[in-house]
């Protein structure tokens, strides 16, 4: 029996409980909530951080080995979290996954609506058109069929969807603004399958190729190699190339000096196995494309040719050996590692183009042409730990357990006598590097288009107004005809009054105003 205790209580009922559907129908609304979308959305911006800020094992494992044993504490850390490796970790794809369907579970429900809004008629006009925001009134002399009839033709005239009832008209228009947001969402859609498509069926290297030597396009050339998942390396294209010269010119002028002005590499391509020599140029941005790959060249240093004979009279080495710019004047460091000498010898070098000396600085190089090249060797003697399993840079010398011979500069055709007449070191000559990535993305086409369709679609979305407009005509008690004309916008930017004047200057052409 219920008391009056009972019910005056103003406790709130316990509300019932969900139940497994009904909690899993209250997951998915919040998953495909537009709140829930940016969120998932500014998640995987701030996720993607750490693939551009750490090196990452696909591209680079060199980096991310040093990175590690440079930091003891945290590298071990951030590499069980799949930190060095973003675009592969499965938190990373929990987040990509989830804004994926979150996307997808918003923009359908959505497309059903605006099919059905596309297909039905404008809604009739209200009651009360004097209480919607732009609103006008008057009293006509023609009838009421007359300014009704003015109403549908007009509107139509100027591409209104039109509906026509009893004593009223109804137009809408700015309908392409839904079609533009769902067209921005479908092509957000596209552009993530895009993205993941690329990711798991493209790849890329880099290589450096020094003048007179070649490259083929397989796993063990390249000096660093990134696949998707589903690469399988042995189907990579089988081209070839050669770099025949390397061209440089150098800004001398007051303004931009030593900037480069001519940037370009000769190449003789073999497209594949037995095909024949094809001469091409590749510079900056016009890579040389070839069964689906794209030759690009990211940079140039130099090689100088270092020959070096040990303490047996044998020459060990005669070739360039590549070093690395560490700034605009090409000031560049090297290594040469000769595990076969006797004794083993190791050197360091800074080769500098246009060499030059002082008390702050040190060498150094004033220009990046090769105006006055000198390198400063530094020479090693020693087990160079190449026997001990763990991998080596070839551009870093580990000196832990090796004897320093000594430092020299050299100018091209200088020698220089190793101390303990272990060998000697010849500048011999110079020569260039060019280095390339290579890379195959199949997603990367389709992104674009993606992502042309989503500005088109926001564009649309912000730019065109969804409005209506209503038309009331009725006769009054003294013989007049009292019009009524009203309009609403679906967003607060729109400007109405314009539109709604428009439609009071067409019904009154030819026709009488009280």
């Amino acid at each position: 029996m219920t008391t009056t205790t009972d019910l005056l209580s103003t406790e709130p009922a316990a509300p019932p409980p969900l139940g497994g559907v009904g909690f899993a129908r209250w997951c998915w609304r919040q998953l495909t909530s537009m709140r829930v979308a940016l969120i998932l959305l500014f998640l995987l911006a701030i996720a993607a951080i750490p693939g551009s800020v750490l090196p990452q094992r696909g591209t680079d494992p060199i980096r991310v080995s040093d990175w590690i044993e440079g930091n003891p504490t945290w590298g071990p850390i951030l590499d069980r979290l799949g930190f060095f490796d973003v675009y592969a970790a499965p938190w990373f794809a929990a987040v990509y996954l989830l804004l994926f369907v979150s996307v997808i579970g918003c923009v359908l429900p959505r497309t059903r609506l605006h099919w059905r809004a596309l297909r039905s008629a404008p809604p009739a006009a209200p009651r009360r058109l004097d209480r919607m925001p732009e609103h006008r009134t008057w009293d006509s002399t023609a009838s009421a069929d007359v300014i009704l009839d003015r109403a549908y033709d007009d509107l139509k005239a100027r591409r209104w969807r039109v509906a026509r009832g009893d004593g009223w008209v109804s137009a809408e228009k700015g309908y392409w603004r839904e079609t533009g947001n769902l067209l921005f969402h479908a092509a957000l859609i596209a552009l993530l399958i895009a993205v993941g498509y690329g990711a798991l069926f493209g790849w890329r290297g880099n290589v450096i190729v020094r003048e007179g030597s070649g490259f083929s396009d397989t796993l063990t050339q390249y000096d660093a190699w990134g696949g998707g998942r589903l690469v399988d390396p042995a189907s990579l294209p089988p081209f070839a190339f050669t770099l025949d010269d390397f061209r440089v010119e150098f800004e001398r002028g007051d303004a931009q000096r030593g900037a480069p002005r001519l940037f370009e590499a000769d190449l003789t391509l073999w497209p594949a196995p037995g095909d024949p020599a094809e001469p091409v140029v590749v510079r900056v941005n016009e890579p040389l494309s070839v069964d689906g790959a794209k030759v690009f060249l990211v940079g140039h240093g130099y090689a100088p040719v270092l020959r070096l004979t040990d303490a047996l009279g044998r020459v060990v080495h005669d070739e360039g050996v590549v070093f690395l710019p560490q700034d605009g004047n090409l000031t560049s460091t090297g290594v040469l590692k000769a595990p076969d000498a006797t004794p083993s010898i190791g050197i360091e070098g800074l080769f500098l183009p246009t060499a030059a000396v002082d008390d702050v600085r040190g060498p150094h190089s004033t220009f990046p042409e090769a105006d006055d090249p000198a390198v400063f060797l530094s020479a090693w003697a020693g087990d160079l730990g190449l026997d001990s399993g763990v991998p080596q840079s070839v551009y870093a010398l580990d000196t832990e357990g090796m004897t320093q011979l000594g430092i020299e500069a050299l100018r091209p055709g200088d020698s220089w006598a190793l101390p303990g007449g272990n060998g000697t070191v010849e500048f011999v000559g110079l020569t260039r590097w060019a280095s390339f990535q290579i890379a195959h993305d199949p997603g990367k086409e389709p992104a674009l288009i993606s992502a042309m369709v989503a500005l088109a679609g926001l564009m649309m979305s912000l730019f065109i107004q969804r409005r209506r407009v209503w038309v009331r005509a009725s006769a009054s008690a003294s013989g007049a005809t009292v019009v009524s004309v009203a309009g609403l916008a679906r967003s607060d930017e729109a400007d109405l009054a314009p539109e709604v004047d428009a439609v009071v200057v067409a019904l009154n052409e030819g026709s009488g105003k009280a």
